[in-house]
């Protein structure tokens, strides 16, 4: 069975709406990187039990992914946090060589801390 690595990013945004067995499937799968059968004998289940309950779990989560785009807008924030870091850092390179300037600094710093702030949030 080949694995779905978003999976295990769904998991993390959608996992809540899972049974307990879809869930802990999908974990031992994608997370602790279980064979079926280490899973079924965890989980007290057939082997085949398991192979249903990770694709019935994935199906789900590709389904929420679909309508919902969590993962999706949550890529993509991260990916336009990191490039406005890299502009601040090529604005804080040029002024310290060039302008020297206390107030771009200062600026720097508030932009800064609030990258942060929105990186927090975007966990």
């Amino acid at each position: 069975m080949a694995k779905d690595m978003r999976v295990a990013l769904l998991l993390d945004f959608y996992g809540d709406l899972l049974t307990e067995k879809q869930k802990d499937s999908l974990e031992f799968y994608y997370n602790d990187d279980l064979s079926l059968g280490e899973i079924a004998a965890n989980l007290g289940i057939s082997r085949q039990g398991v192979r249903d309950n990770i694709k019935r779990a994935e199906a789900i989560l590709l389904e929420m992914e679909d309508k919902l785009k969590l993962a999706e807008k949550f890529s993509e924030i991260r990916q336009r946090l990191l490039s406005v870091r890299t502009a601040v850092d090529v604005i804080d390179r040029k002024n310290m060589r060039v302008y020297r300037s206390d107030e771009i600094n200062e600026s720097i710093k508030t932009i800064l801390a609030e990258l942060d702030r929105l990186d927090k949030l975007n966990e």
